[in-house]
C-alpha cells in the first residue's frame, strides 16, 4: 500500500479475517488474518463514534464504530468479515470505497462495524 494525503492519520493497527461463508456445519469460515500497520505502512485510522447505517443487504444497523485505511486493502472487507481492533472484535456492516477521481482529492476506504 502506497502513501498518500491520509497515510499520516492511519495510525492504528487492525487485524482482518476475510469472511469466506458459511461451513455445511454451521461455522463460519475465514482467510488467515492480515494485519493493517502503520510500521508496515498499511495502517488505518479508527473511529469508535456510533452511526446508523444501512448494510450492503438494506437492513437499517448501528454501526458502533468506523475504521478507515487505504483503497488498496477493500478486498478484505466484505461483509461479516471479522476485525480485531485494540482487542476489541466486530464484523463489518459495509465497506464504501471513496476515490474522487479528477477531483484529486485524498481515495480513501470507510468500513462501518457491529
Amino acid at each position: 500500500m502506497s502513501a498518500d494525503d491520509l497515510s499520516e492519520f492511519y495510525v492504528h493497527t487492525a487485524i482482518v479475517e476475510k469472511f469466506l461463508g458459511t461451513s455445511g456445519y454451521g461455522e463460519d469460515l475465514f482467510d488467515p488474518p492480515v494485519t493493517l500497520s502503520p510500521d508496515t505502512d498499511s495502517g488505518c485510522f479508527f473511529d469508535d463514534t456510533r452511526h446508523l447505517v444501512r448494510s450492503s443487504a438494506g437492513e437499517q444497523m448501528v454501526s458502533e464504530s468506523t475504521l478507515y485505511t487505504f483503497p488498496t486493502a477493500a478486498a478484505l472487507f466484505v461483509p461479516n468479515s471479522r476485525v480485531t481492533v485494540r482487542g476489541n472484535q466486530s464484523r463489518v456492516i459495509k465497506a464504501n470505497l471513496n476515490e474522487s477521481g479528477d477531483l484529486d482529492l485524498p481515495d480513501h476506504l470507510a468500513v462501518n462495524l457491529t
